[in-house]
C-alpha cells in the first residue's frame, strides 16, 4: 500500500506541473476574450450605433453557431483555406528558391536583394488592378498576389538566417569538405532554419491578408468563400453575419500563427535556443 500510495502522489506531482503549464498558457487569452467582449458590450448597451449596425456579442454568436450547420459556409470556408494552402505553398518553393539564390550570388545580391524587400513592404492590395490586367477575374489573380505578398518574406528570412551562420561553422565544414550543395544541404540550411522559419510565419501572415483581399477583389460566383461571404453580408446590411465571419477569419489566422509558433519554438529547442524558465 506504501508503494502504491507514494506512486500516486509521485504521479499527482508530475501533473500538476503539466496542467499549470497548460492554464498558464490559456487563461491570458481567456482573459483577453472576456475583456473583449465586456468591452463590445458595454459599446452595444451605450447605443453608440443602432443595433443593425453594431449587434451584440450574443447575436452574433448565434449566427456564428449557425454557420456550422450550413453546408454553403463550410464550402466556403474549404475554397479559401484550399487557396491557402497552393498560394503559401507556391511561395514557399518561390521564396526558398530566391533566398538560397540570392545568398550564394553577390552578383542577384545587388540585383534584386533590395527588391525583394521592397515587395515585401508593399501593399498586397496594390497588385490587384495589375493582377487583373493581365489574369482577369479569376483563381489565378488571387494566386498571383499570394504569392508576391508571402514569397519576398519567406526569402528574406532565408536570407538573414543564412547571413547569420557563425564563420566558425563554415570554416569547419569546408575543412571537412563540404562544398556547393552538400555544404547547403547539411550545413547552412540547418544552421538558418530557425531565421527560415520566422520568415515562413511572416510569409503566412502576408499571404492570409493577400488572400482575403483578393477574395473581396475578386468575386468568383461559381466558388463561396469567406471573401465572398464578407461581402455578401456587407451588401445585404447583416452585420451580425458579417461580424461573426471575420471572427472567423480572425480565428483562422490565429490557429495557423500558433501553429507556426509551436514550429519555431520546437526548431529553437532542439537547437538549444529556447529561453529556460526558472
Amino acid at each position: 500500500m506504501t508503494a502504491l500510495a507514494t506512486k500516486a502522489v509521485t504521479e499527482s506531482e508530475s501533473y500538476r506541473p503539466r496542467t499549470r503549464r497548460l492554464w498558464d498558457r490559456v487563461w491570458p487569452g481567456l482573459l483577453a476574450l472576456v475583456l473583449v467582449i465586456g468591452a463590445w458590450q458595454l459599446l452595444y448597451w451605450s447605443a453608440w450605433k443602432p443595433d443593425y449596425v453594431l449587434p451584440s456579442p450574443a447575436e452574433v454568436g448565434a449566427d456564428l453557431v449557425g454557420f456550422l450547420g450550413t453546408a454553403k459556409f463550410w464550402l466556403a470556408l474549404g475554397n479559401t483555406l484550399t487557396r491557402a494552402v497552393i498560394g503559401f505553398g507556391l511561395a514557399l518553393l518561390i521564396g526558398t528558391a530566391l533566398g538560397v539564390a540570392v545568398s550564394a550570388s553577390k552578383v542577384l545580391r545587388a540585383a534584386i536583394g533590395s527588391a525583394l524587400t521592397g515587395l515585401q513592404t508593399m501593399p498586397s492590395i496594390a497588385w490587384f488592378p495589375f493582377a487583373i490586367l493581365i489574369f482577369g477575374l479569376g483563381e489565378e489573380a488571387i494566386t498571383f498576389v499570394v504569392v508576391l505578398g508571402a514569397a519576398p518574406s519567406i526569402a528574406n528570412g532565408l536570407i538573414s538566417g543564412i547571413d547569420e551562420v557563425p564563420p566558425p561553422l563554415l570554416r569547419t565544414a569546408k575543412v571537412l569538405g563540404a562544398r556547393g550543395a552538400t555544404l547547403y544541404r547539411y550545413v547552412i540550411l540547418p544552421a538558418a532554419l530557425p531565421t527560415y522559419v520566422a520568415g515562413l510565419k511572416q510569409g503566412w501572415a502576408f499571404a492570409w491578408r493577400s488572400l482575403m483581399a483578393g477574395e473581396l477583389l475578386v468575386i468568383i460566383a461559381s466558388k463561396p468563400s469567406l471573401g465572398v461571404q464578407l461581402q455578401y453580408f456587407r451588401e445585404f446590411a447583416n452585420a451580425s453575419s458579417l461580424i461573426a465571419t471575420m471572427v472567423v477569419v480572425l480565428a483562422l489566422g490565429m490557429i495557423f500563427d500558433a501553429l507556426f509558433s509551436k514550429l519555431a519554438e520546437s526548431v529553437r529547442k532542439t537547437r538549444g535556443l529556447s529561453a529556460s524558465r526558472l
